[in-house]
């Protein structure tokens, strides 16, 4: 499940997921990307991954759709999580060609908002 949460900046989304992400999960995500960044350039992703199943056949589907049409508007993802997997798999980095991508731990949230923000100031 993909849960909204509030941001503490206008060009970032943050998001918790726990367990499996689904299809309607995904289509949520979109709508707020096309309300909030539709023609206002790039947006960061700030995502608490709490325990991961991973998505579903239909959501990965859903994904690749939003990453095409969003792709040139990604700037940077910020992973926070203890899993060990998503910490090697984010920072072996390429997860979308341009986008910067960083790992922090449970303990590191306030970090991964610097991080987002440090970049914010010069765009």
């Amino acid at each position: 499940m993909l849960t909204l949460v509030p941001s503490k900046d206008m060009k970032t989304i943050a998001v918790e997921i726990e367990g499996r992400v689904n299809e309607d999960d995904l289509l949520k995500l979109d709508k707020v990307i096309q309300e909030k960044f539709a023609d206002k350039g790039e947006f960061n992703v700030y995502a608490i991954l709490y325990y991961f199943e991973g998505p579903s056949f239909k959501a990965l589907v859903e994904e690749m759709k939003i990453d095409v049409k969003r792709w040139s508007q990604y700037n940077k993802l910020a992973v926070i999580s203890d899993d060990k997997k998503i910490e090697k798999f984010v920072e072996a980095g390429d997860l979308l060609p341009s986008v910067k991508t960083k790992h922090f731990g449970i303990d590191q949230m306030e970090a991964g908002w610097e991080w987002i923000s440090e970049e914010m100031s010069q765009m």
